[in-house]
């Protein structure tokens, strides 16, 4: 089992070559060219929720990728830092946006991905996703 690990500053700017970077690997471990489209965007989803979660928690770790290639199926996990208890906000509406904001990203994400699994802990977050490979289909 391959796996090829990326870790990038909480920026907004760097979740494109997180999802280049993700779609590349995809498509070398024999992810079907059809969902690479979704692959992308679901990617896109989760480092900029983890982008997102570090900015309001004022955190500088960095965000984590994890792309592993299986015998049958392509995974992608994607960590923050971010504690699951949101701290008490100053500006209330802001905090109901940002929670907001995540909600639907999950929803975006949900919708891309088949097998997601969502965990989070006081400790910070984790998105596994997973994808069938072409060796996947043919067995």
């Amino acid at each position: 089992m391959a796996t090829v690990e990326l870790r990038f500053s909480a920026s907004p700017e760097h979740v494109r070559t997180a999802r280049l970077v993700a779609a590349a690997v995809a498509r070398r471990a024999g992810v079907h060219e059809s969902v690479l489209d979704e692959l992308r965007l679901a990617v896109g989803e989760a480092c900029s929720r983890a982008v997102g979660l570090h900015a309001v928690h004022g955190l500088t770790t960095p965000v984590r990728v994890a792309l592993t290639e299986g015998e049958k199926s392509f995974s992608i996990e994607v960590g923050d830092d971010a504690p699951s208890a949101v701290p008490a906000p100053r500006d209330q509406s802001a905090a109901e946006a940002a929670e907001e904001t995540d909600e639907l990203g999950l929803a975006v994400i949900s919708g891309l991905v088949d097998d997601v699994e969502v965990i989070s802990d006081s400790r910070g977050g984790k998105i596994r996703m997973s994808w069938p490979t072409a060796t996947a289909s043919l067995s």
